[in-house]
């Protein structure tokens, strides 16, 4: 029997802080040693700028946010009669593959490329003559070829990269280039090895700007003296090493099982399973992540609420709901994408949309293409699974589509599997998860 958790009261709560650095906002989650959430906060930031063609955020405005944030979070605290020497932890989360070059002091000393800048066709041909042809690494959009840009723009003063989590938890620990084996896979970090690879060298890649990886949830060090004084932390307080927004929201559902499966329903769809041993296939868009000695494999394809919009807002999507039949199937057959070219569970550049014919009733239609993102969403389990990894054993949805309780139903046809909301699904409460050592 599971002992009851300890009540909590503002004397004796232990406060573990997450804080999720998103493309237009930041997101803080306090929660207590039980894992409820006590207090949150959020902040729009400017959408990234164009810097030759590609975007690149704001570094400055990314802590100017976690830096308002903290302060309201902690004035809050006094209001209930706590305070903020009780946060024993923070971990930070942010956007897979955004990074950039900084100084000693860490100032930032090179664009802040963000991850969907690509278009490197250069650095791409010479990691192609080096890396394993099948790495995630390969493509001009790869995060290791923006690293090659940096390197050729560098300002004299860089010495470390780092990505965009990296960068804010060392603000707020002081300068200690340390990243987490999440943040580091796509930069070329092997995670199953737990080493930068030697080839990387031959690429040209300037290892002295390495950060040093350790793994998900290690303490990486007490918050610094300016953040104890700016914020009532307590010198005791630990960072510890945070995830890509991704690797965040899988943990913040609270999946722990092998065979767990988390989809994430949003513009794309997004497929991670927890499983006891890697599996990759980097042809198919599949790949692995490393959470201590745990492995998440999955992939996203480009189907998703990006196509929905092409058709229907929010509210016709609601209103036709009750005008589906989920047990029984159209028989459309379609493949939603937004436009040609998919990721996962097929790579296919040129694979066409398949959205016809359209029938009369929009119902219909709509189901079709719930239908469609279902059948993907099952072919790519059923891909893992063919690679090695666990058969799912259920489903957990984050995103806007899990309030969508006939998708749920459709889906659970395709999968053959119980299909559930997550109760939370936030990269920020994933990350304070992470700080309080609850995953």
């Amino acid at each position: 029997m599971n002992p009851e958790p300890d009540a909590v009261t503002p004397e004796n709560a232990r406060l573990f802080l997450g804080i999720d650095i998103g493309t237009s906002g930041v997101r803080l989650v306090l929660i207590d040693q039980n894992g409820d959430l006590l207090l949150s906060s959020s902040e729009s930031v400017p959408q990234p700028e164009l810097i030759d063609g590609r975007p690149c955020g704001q570094p400055d405005l990314w802590w100017l946010a976690v830096h308002q944030q903290l302060q309201r979070l902690t004035a809050s605290l006094q209001e209930v009669g706590c305070a903020a020497g009780n946060i024993e932890a923070i971990a930070v989360d942010g956007t897979s593959g955004t990074m950039m070059l900084v100084d000693a002091d860490l100032n930032v000393v090179s664009p802040a490329l963000m991850y969907n800048s690509a278009g490197f066709d250069e650095q791409a041909i010479v990691i192609a003559r080096h890396a394993d042809p099948g790495s995630i690494v390969q493509g001009s959009g790869s995060a290791l070829a923006r690293m090659l840009y940096l390197q050729s723009v560098a300002d004299s003063r860089a010495v470390a990269l780092m990505h965009q989590a990296d960068w804010i938890a060392a603000r707020l620990r002081g300068a200690l280039f340390v990243s987490d084996e999440t943040n580091a896979l796509k930069t070329g970090y092997d995670v199953q090895s737990r080493c930068w690879p030697d080839w990387m060298a031959a690429c040209g890649v300037r290892t002295d700007l390495l950060p040093q990886v350790v793994p998900v949830g290690d303490a990486t060090g007490g918050v610094g003296a300016a953040a104890q004084s700016e914020y009532g932390l307590s010198a005791d307080c630990v960072v510890r090493a945070g995830a890509t927004d991704s690797n965040a929201a899988f943990l913040a559902t609270g999946a722990r099982e092998v065979g767990d499966g988390v989809t994430s329903l949003g513009t794309t769809l997004a497929i991670k399973l927890l499983s006891d041993h890697p599996v990759v296939d980097p042809a198919r868009g599949i790949y692995s992540h490393r959470i201590k000695e745990m492995w998440l494999a999955g992939g996203a394809s480009n189907v998703g609420g990006a196509t929905l919009r092409q058709f229907f807002n929010a509210s016709q999507i609601l209103d036709l709901q009750p005008l589906m039949t989920p047990e029984e199937d159209t028989q459309l057959n379609y493949y939603p994408l937004p436009a040609p070219g998919e990721r996962f569970p097929v790579a296919d550049d040129s694979l066409p949309p398949r959205l016809s014919p359209r029938p009369e009733e929009d119902s219909r239609f709509l189901q079709g293409i719930l239908e469609g993102i279902a059948r993907v969403e099952a072919e790519g389990y059923s891909a893992l699974s063919d690679l090695g990894a666990p058969a799912v054993k259920r489903v957990l949805t984050a995103g806007g589509g899990a309030m969508n309780a006939p998708w749920r139903r459709i889906r659970e046809r395709y999968l053959q599997v119980p299909v559930l909301r997550a109760g939370q699904g936030e990269a920020a409460m994933g990350a304070a998860r992470i700080a309080a050592e609850l995953i």
